[in-house]
Order: C-alpha cells, then structure tokens, then sequence
C-alpha cells in the first residue's frame, strides 16, 4: 500500500512539473508530453521496458528527464531492488543530443526542481566514453615538446596549447587526426606513470563513480562494449545502474550490428603493425604489412561506385592462399611476443586470426562479407546473424527498467519489426505507447505525388532529365527554400550537375560530414539544398528555409549480403517484403519527412517523386500510412497555391 501512495505522489509531482512549474518558467507544455513521462515513469516503477514512439515537437527529452529524477526521489519506496545511489544511464546516438542534454536539458531541470523543492540536491551528470577521446598529460607534453621547433600550422599548435585547459578532445577544433592518435590517452594506462594523482583522465573516471553523480550519458556503441564487458568478466565500463534511457533507438539495432560483428581493413592492420613496431618488432610487423597487403590485392575491386557497397566474400583458391598466409603470420607473431607485450596488443592479434579465420573455414553464425567504399582496398566484416539475440541476453535479461524513444520505432501502425530488431519480440516486460506530434499537418503541410508516367529505375540520362526537371519547377514553384533528398550519393551528383546554372536561387550539396554546407544553407534563407546519407535525420531546419521539401525516390534499403541472409528466412519474397523491406522504408520516409515542420508554426509542401508512391503507385498507401495526415495533391498548381497563401512577403525577398 506504502509504494502505491508513493507511486501516486510521484505522479502527482509530475502533473505539477508540466502544468504548473514549467509555465511559470515560460515553456509550452504539452498534453502528449505530460502522457508520455507518466508512462515512463510506470515503466521505470514496474520494472518494464516501454517502447514510446515519440513524434516530432513532443519533447520527449525533458519527458524522460523529469521521470528519471521523480523516480531518483521515490525508486527506494516504489521498487524493492533498486537504489537512488545507482545511477540512470542515458545512450544516445549522436554527439549533438548528448551535449544539449548535459549542457543544456539538465541543468534547466534541475535548477527548476530545486526551485520548487522537489529536489533537495541538483541533478548530476557525466558523459561517458572512450579513451581516445581524452588528452592524455604526459603525452600532451611530448607532443608540445616535439612541435616547438617545428614548422608546424599555427591552428593546429594553438588547438594543441588549447587542450591544457580542456582534456575533451571533441570539445577543440582543429586538431589534426595525427595530433589526436599521439596525445590521446593510450590503450594501457601504466600505473605507474608520475602523473597518475593529477591526472585529468584519472580525475574524470573518479568523478564518473562518485554516489553524486546521477546521470551517465553514453553513446550506443559505449553501452553495448559495457554489456559486452559485463559479460566477458571485464572490468565494466559504466557504474552499475538501475534504468536505462535509450534516446534515438532506431539507431540500437545499427550500433548492435558494428559491435557484435568483427571487422578489419587496411587501416586496422596499418595500426597493429604500428603498435608492433613501437614495440620493436619491426621485422614481424614488416612481413605482417606485406602478407595483408597481399591478401587486398586478391580482393580488390577498382571500378567500384562512389556509393558504398557491400558484396559477399566468395573463396577463391587464389584468396584461400592469401588468408592462410596472413594468418600464419598473425600466429608466429603472437608465439614470437608471448607475454611480453601489453594484454590489448594480444587480444588484438588473436582478433585479426579470429576475424579471418572465418573468412577460410566460414561459420553459419556469421554473414562474410566485403564493405568498399572510395577505396579500391575492402574491409573485411563479419557481421552476426542473431543481433536481436544477443541485445535480449546482454541488456533486456539484466532485469533493469528500460524506455526506448524515438520518432521512428513504428513502422505503419505497430512496433512489430522495432521489436525484432531489438530482441524485444515475445517479452512479457515490453508495454507501448505513442505520442503523435501535436502538430496540425492537415493545415500547415501539403504532399505532392506527381504523376510521372514513365520512369527509369537504372539511373539512366532520361531519368536524371525526366527528375531535374520535377525538381526544377518544384523550385520555382516554392521560390527556393528547398530541402533535397536522395538515396544515391550518384544520382544526387548527376542531378546536381543538370540543375547547375538553370536554378536562379543558390545551389548546394552536402557530401559527407559537411557541416559547413548545411549552415550555409540555414544563413541563405532561400537557397536550395541537396543532400543524402545522414541528412535524413538528426539535422533541424524550423523556421522557412525548408519550405519544400522533395524525397526523390523511397529510401528502400539497397540489398546487401546481410538484407540477403534476413530474406531466406521468409517462405516467399513477398512475406519478406511486407514483414521487413516496407517497414523499414517506412521507418526511413519518417526520418526524411521530419526534416519538413519542426514547429507549430512551420509549413511546408512535402513532394514524393517515386511513382512506387503516386496515387496510382504499388506504395502509395504504405507511404500514407508511414505518414501524419495531410492534404493531398497531385497537380502543381496546388503547390503553388499553398505557398502563395501561406507565406508572408518577407518569403520572397
């Protein structure tokens, strides 16, 4: 009876956080926030793992934020097993979602909850990751005194200087790659090193563990090499916690993917060569260099597209002998080092055999296959067949509450292939809930499906032609302000090149990791952005800049040797495609469409070019589906009309 009454006084509080307290300090609140951070909190009190598909505006972090401290305050009432000296683990994907929430989320919630004495002590927090990203002193001191004399590019130096004030290495521009790779903090930490007490990493780990500390942040990758850990009997990378957040958990499957699987490239090899010959085995490392060397030759494949591919490992006689070389060579250097190099150089090297070992015996666990991308030279990838599996006995058996949020966990009208993917299909601890974005589509966005009735699927001149065209007057239509989206890093580069000089508004494309472009974009008002890859998500356009937002073709995943072995597991192709290849479309089309009204007072005309998703198209429902309701047209003139009406003359200037 005692938890009851605790549980209902949580509640209570969290009713008073978003409709009394959060107002009196200027923020809008609304009603589908306050849903969603009650059904957090019940996930959190009953031990349960909720699914909460959280749509765009909702303000899903400050919702899970608030459920978390409430339950930091009552959890030794409401649950017999957990403590409120444990901490709440926070795994997101991306940088930008971490540091917003610990610069910017946490301290606002916490000032708050003091304020109103809901809190007797502040809400602390700490991000969490991995060596490379820390400045190791001692090695920051060789490498100043290594660069004094020298010709050294003046940014680079001062970026270095810089990192005496910060050990944050993400936090200091214009650090060169080489600078990063010589100053960070090594693999094996000696615990002997002079400068162990005052060390700043040292300093950080203490802080990490200390009772005060409520909040851990981490990426995905970051969590998952911690249950990995966990369960290989080494040290932990996290403190012991007693709930998991995980933020952006579309991209868990992903992340899940990368660290269950093993993978080696050139680049790999290059650095275990490295580390060999600072250890001074120089001729091993020479004939290891040599052996892999030879081993990319068999499998090289110089005319491959811009795009990233991916191709199945086929066993040639000519690979079967290039593989059992390097993999003599792996074993005579791990019988010539023995124990006289650190366990992480060990461990690696018996890595690297393992790893290729199953390219030359194969294993029906793993999926071989070859990733190229603008190197001719492939890395080699192992990549697990049972992800979901492993994800259920590595995090969701541990018996810890978990909430997973995202905009894009469903996929049409229900969690079935987000469940399959996590491992989450057939728990009795799994609840669902969603919160629909509050915003009215129905009057602020309109879709467009032209009707386009012949189409090119190849690529071809006359499909680039027949969709710069499209795309041309849906510029003109919409005086610029338009976003792009493509699937293919090609097509968007052909498109480009047809449009380049006909389009009277400033013409962008974004390639990869092109920051720059993006804030050229926002500063221009009513320039014409093309973009692909990571642009479908996680980048904020409010305001008018993206007034048009175009999806060139449905984001159907490329097939790939891992979409491949997924697909024996259905009896026929058109059960795979209903059950995996549409949902995911779906998921994706999500993403892509939330780049279009990021606030209440946003619109935007949404245009599909793929005839798979016209009115008269094979996907047209699936789309309609996937999406929030909106108007619907198929004829410009409508575009043009909603603009006209919706847009002020500040627009067109």
């Amino acid at each position: 009876m005692y938890k009851k009454q605790c549980l209902i006084q949580a509640h209570k509080e969290i009713e008073d956080i978003f409709r009394k307290y959060l107002p009196e300090c200027g923020m809008s609140v609304r009603e589908e926030q306050l849903n969603i951070s009650h059904r957090m909190l019940d996930a959190l009190a009953s031990n349960n793992i909720a699914l909460c598909d959280a749509g765009v505006g909702i303000g899903k972090t400050y919702a899970y934020l608030t459920a978390c401290a409430i339950w930091k305050k009552y959890s030794g009432f409401t649950t017999g097993y957990c403590s409120g000296e444990l901490p709440v683990v926070i795994s997101t994907s991306s940088i930008a979602l971490q540091k917003a929430i610990m610069e910017e989320y946490i301290p606002f919630l916490s000032d708050l909850l003091l304020r109103y004495g809901i809190l007797n002590h502040p809400l602390q927090a700490v991000i969490r990751k991995g060596k490379e990203h820390f400045v190791c002193d001692s090695r920051l001191e060789t490498r100043l005194h290594a660069v004094e004399d020298k010709n050294k590019n003046e940014a680079q130096k001062r970026a270095l200087l810089e990192l005496h004030k910060v050990y944050d290495m993400d936090m200091v521009h214009g650090i060169s790659g080489f600078d990063r790779r010589q100053v960070c903090v090594p693999k094996h930490c000696p615990r002997e090193c002079l400068l162990w007490e005052s060390c700043r990493y040292q300093n950080y780990l203490r802080r990490a563990v200390s009772p005060e500390v409520f909040i851990q942040i981490c990426n995905h990758n970051y969590l998952l090499a911690d249950a990995i850990h966990r369960q290989q009997m080494y040290k932990p990378l996290l403190k012991p916690y007693q709930a998991l957040i995980i933020d952006e958990a579309h991209k868990l499957p992903e992340a899940a993917r990368q660290m269950y699987g093993m993978q080696m490239g050139r680049t790999d090899m290059a650095d275990l060569c490295r580390t060999l010959e600072n250890e001074q085995y120089t001729q091993l490392a020479r004939k290891l260099r040599e052996a892999f060397q030879l081993l990319l030759e068999s499998v090289s494949e110089p005319k491959m597209k811009e795009d990233c591919a991916q191709l199945a490992f086929i066993l040639s006689a000519q690979r079967r002998k290039a593989l059992t070389y390097v993999i003599r060579w792996l074993e005579r250097i791990q019988a010539t080092v023995g124990m006289t190099v650190p366990r992480w150089i060990s461990n690696r090297l018996e890595h690297g055999k393992e790893l290729l070992h199953l390219f030359l015996k194969g294993d029906s666990r793993y999926i071989l296959y070859l990733e190229y991308e603008l190197s001719e030279y492939p890395i080699f990838c192992a990549g697990i067949r049972e992800n979901g599996k492993l994800l259920r006995e590595q995090i969701w058996d541990q018996g810890v509450p978990a909430v997973l949020t995202s905009g894009t966990l469903m996929a049409g009208d229900g969690f079935e292939r987000t469940r399959q993917i996590t491992g989450l299909s057939g728990m009795n601890r799994v609840m669902e809930c969603v919160a629909k974005s509050p915003f009215c589509y129905k009057e602020n966005c309109l879709l467009y499906f032209p009707d386009i009735k012949r189409y090119y699927l190849s690529e071809s001149e006359k499909e680039v032609k027949l969709l710069a065209e499209q795309i041309f007057q849906l510029i003109c239509a919409t005086h610029g302000h338009t976003l792009v989206l493509f699937t293919s890093y090609s097509l968007m580069g052909n498109i480009y090149r047809e449009l380049r000089g006909r389009v009277r508004y400033p013409l962008l494309k974004v390639w990869k990791n092109s920051q720059n472009v993006i804030t050229e974009f926002k500063e221009k008002r009513n320039s014409v952005l093309f973009a692909a890859g990571s642009c479908w998500e996680g980048v904020d356009f409010p305001g008018d800049s993206v007034s048009s937002l175009i999806i060139v073709k449905l984001p159907f995943s490329v097939p790939n040797p891992i979409s491949e072995a997924e697909r024996e597991e259905y009896p026929s192709l058109h059960d795979y495609i209903r059950k995996i290849v549409v949902p995911d479309m779906q998921r994706k089309l999500r993403q892509g469409f939330g780049r279009a009204i990021r606030t209440e007072t946003d619109t935007c005309v949404v245009s599909i070019l793929d005839p798979r998703a016209s009115m008269k198209g094979r996907y047209h429902q699936d789309v309609l589906d996937a999406l929030p309701e909106c108007a619907v047209t198929h004829r410009m003139m409508d575009v043009e009309n909603f603009i006209r009406k919706r847009k002020g003359i500040l627009y067109y200037l």
